[in-house]
């Protein structure tokens, strides 16, 4: 294994906004939005490349990449992986970007947020995996994770983790506050009004407009404003499902019920530690960051499943990212092999897991071991069953734009102004809409909205 690092983050899910213009339609040299160019190969073609070696360079920011590439050279030892940190999702998609545009240095094998793909993939940048057969792959992953990389007529990546989205709460809070954990929305408002009023210096979560935060919690109201078939794109914020979600949060930006702290920041972690802060509704992979980021914190957190509108179980996704081939790879067909095992085989998900990991793969999602696991710093409970559970949950058939990261740019200036002024949700979303139609239109789509 050959590493070139930058430096470690704890957690790639979180990403710094990539504002990059995006050419839609044209897909320029790397060929169309069907990723052409790729011959393809069977399972046992696969193998024998894999057997007989070579050298891959691998972009990923995720901390786990080292031991799976470990136990991969175990198993392949004729294959040199050359691992390039790149940091984070917002650099990575940056650095993939120029790499593209300049015409060299482009990865074999690269990670890439599930909310970034179209971005990647309708310029035909990526390759369509489905000549490897990847499609026989799909049963491996949960629903929602396989719907991120199997899309507009392809397949563009393989899942390596999802995040479910959680309610993870700070127990001792709750008890000087004499609350239950809401298993309704309307219950979490009035939890947030009641830890307020026991301490005012306390808030039940923090918010200061944050675009994948309320994008997720779209997707868990039922929303789906987001709609696209490679070259249409439909833009509906005011659907049932968004609509939901805006008046119910609307009264605890309108009463000043959340703080309007911005999360990853110092004064973010030290809240969460110092109890200013009960809870977050995040991805699943939370836990990592509270143990690292949190540790006086240990013992007194908890983890239930979201809050939602009637009592009956329903859920999003909050981060997670694929590995994924680009277009201009010059050795596909050794990518294709580290890739499929990479977020395929057992081996490589369990060295994924013991470091942290939060899988995508039904099958470890589902096994006695990982549902059994008691988190000394959750106090002893199985949080996995809870996470787990989570997973299975998510609603189908949400869809990202095609511009993404541009899109979540603009939230401040837009939705944002919701959280300053306390003005309305709606009228926010509305002013987003309408930014993203015009900018949708302007790259060559035809937008909807």
């Amino acid at each position: 294994m050959t590493i070139t690092r930058n430096r470690r983050v704890a957690l790639g899910a979180l990403a710094t906004l990539l504002a990059a213009s995006l050419t839609a339609c044209s897909g320029g040299e790397e060929g169309g939005g069907g990723g052409g160019g790729s011959e393809g190969a069977s399972a046992e073609e696969i193998e024998a490349a894999l057997q007989e070696g070579g050298s891959v360079t691998y972009w990923t920011w995720t901390p786990q990449a080292e031991k799976q590439i470990e136990e991969f050279e175990k198993a392949y030892p004729e294959v040199d992986v050359k691992l390039v940190d790149t940091v984070g999702a917002g650099e990575a998609n940056t650095k993939l970007q120029n790499a593209i545009a300049a015409g060299k240095g482009v990865p074999d094998v690269v990670q890439i947020e599930y909310q970034s793909v179209p971005q990647f993939q309708l310029p035909g940048q990526l390759t369509d995996l489905t000549a490897y057969g990847f499609d026989e792959l799909e049963s491996l992953y949960t629903a929602s994770t396989w719907g991120s990389v199997s899309q507009n007529g392809g397949i563009w990546g393989l899942p390596q983790d999802s995040g479910p989205m959680a309610f993870f709460y700070n127990q001792e809070v709750f008890d000087e506050a004499g609350v239950e954990v809401p298993t309704t929305w309307d219950e979490y408002i009035e939890v947030a009004r009641a830890i307020k009023a026991d301490n005012p210096d306390r808030c039940l979560a923090n918010d200061s407009g944050d675009p994948g935060f309320t994008t997720s919690m779209i997707w868990q109201a039922g929303g789906t404003p987001f709609q696209n078939d490679g070259e249409n794109v439909t833009i509906d914020l005011a659907d049932e499902g968004t609509t939901r979600f805006a008046e119910m949060y609307q009264p605890l930006i309108d009463d000043e019920l959340i703080c309007q702290l911005p999360g990853w920041s110092d004064e973010w972690y030290q809240a969460l530690g110092d109890g200013t802060i009960a809870s977050v509704a995040l991805g699943a992979w939370m836990p990592g960051i509270l143990e690292d980021g949190v540790p006086d914190g240990k013992g007194k957190w908890r983890v239930a499943p979201m809050p939602t509108y009637d009592g009956t179980p329903t859920n999003a996704e909050n981060g997670g990212s694929t590995e994924s081939v680009p277009e201009a790879s010059e050795n596909k067909l050794l990518a294709a092999g580290f890739l499929k095992w990479l977020n395929s085989s057992d081996e490589s998900i369990k060295a994924f897991m013991e470091t942290g990991g939060f899988p995508a793969t039904v099958e470890h999602l589902e096994s006695e071991e990982f549902l059994g696991y008691e988190s000394e710093y959750f106090g002893g409970q199985k949080i996995n069953e809870v996470l787990g559970a989570g997973a299975a949950d998510v609603n189908e058939g949400w869809q990202y734009l095609p511009w993404q990261s541009y899109a979540n740019s603009i939230f401040a200036d837009t939705v944002g102004q919701a959280w300053l002024d306390k003005s309305s949700l709606l009228d926010g979303l509305a002013a987003w809409q309408e930014e993203n139609v015009s900018y949708g239109t302007g790259q060559g789509f035809t937008v909807n909205g």
